[in-house]
């Protein structure tokens, strides 16, 4: 995995209709219990899509945090850790996220990358993927 700033997105290789668990294993941060409400998931789920979200990792002050530390930071908050990834935190909630793929482009300009694809997303689906929850 390259460690040069860039977008990725994670996608649910299946079409079978999810199942959310009721409570999140990721890891809690400052506090704040990761897990939403069944009903909110449900609702932001997008039928018969695979991308669940798109994210970015720029390379910040040091240049150094790219995809390889983003996407670790990630991997870790959804094992229990208490890491700083909340975004895209519904992903863990579904019964088969260990199944989930993940793939990704470098860009220098990942901010904007990430809002033309799901700008993209949007103008195809008429909102945003499950787990991209704000702007």
């Amino acid at each position: 995995m390259p460690a040069e700033p860039g977008v990725y997105v994670v996608v649910r290789p299946t079409e079978t209709t999810p199942v959310f668990l009721s409570a999140s294993p990721a890891g809690w941060f400052k506090g704040k219990d990761p897990t939403l409400p069944v009903n909110e998931l449900q609702a932001a789920w997008v039928p018969g899509e695979p991308v669940l979200y798109i994210g970015k990792a720029a390379g910040g002050q040091s240049g150094k945090r790219g995809l390889r530390k983003r996407l670790d930071e990630y991997r870790r908050h959804g094992a229990g850790q208490p890491v700083g990834h909340w975004g895209g935190r519904m992903i863990w909630q579904l019964a088969d996220n260990a199944e989930l793929l993940v793939g990704w482009r470098t860009t220098d300009d990942a901010r904007a990358t990430e809002k033309t694809m799901i700008a993209d997303f949007v103008a195809m689906y008429g909102h945003r993927p499950f787990a991209n929850r704000t702007g």
